[in-house]
């Protein structure tokens, strides 16, 4: 198997190797951070009225609205969490992106707004997805438990 950590380039400047080195793992974890928290400030006010979204999940052909609106208050809400502390940071993070694969369709086809209305959710997607691809680093609560999914 190929191991790919040995096929990372080098720096065109050796001597930065050792600058850079030590912050993969702090610019990664902030990443899953920042992004878990904002995902939690996003799902606040659905988990607090989570059956509020009702007419918008139906409206965007997801019934019953009654079923998926709570999922999608949960899935941000609890997923952001999950996604911040590095617990079951694969599952969190693939439910997330799903919901942002949504968003880009709602954005960038339902509302008609293209590709410059749907950017910021094809951007977070593409943060899930990397974390759900990748998994949490040894900054986590899965690198604590010794055990990831």
């Amino acid at each position: 198997m190929t191991d790919f950590a040995d096929s990372r380039p080098r720096p065109m400047v050796p001597a930065l190797q050792r600058i850079y080195m030590p912050f993969n793992t702090i610019a990664e974890t902030a990443l899953r951070v920042i992004a878990g928290g904002l995902l939690v400030t996003h799902g606040y006010g659905k988990i607090l009225n989570p059956f509020g979204a009702v007419g918008m999940v139906e409206g965007l052909g997801f019934y019953p609205g009654l079923f998926w609106s709570p999922l999608l208050a949960a899935t941000e809400f609890f997923g952001g969490i999950l996604i911040a502390v590095g617990l079951f940071t694969r599952p969190a993070a693939f439910a997330a992106m799903i919901v942002l694969l949504v968003t880009v369709y709602f954005h960038g086809v339902v509302r008609g707004e293209g590709f410059g209305g749907a950017e910021k959710s094809i951007l977070w997607t593409a943060i899930f997805l990397f974390f759900a691809v990748r998994g949490s680093n040894s900054q986590s609560v899965d690198a604590k438990l010794g055990k990831q999914i």
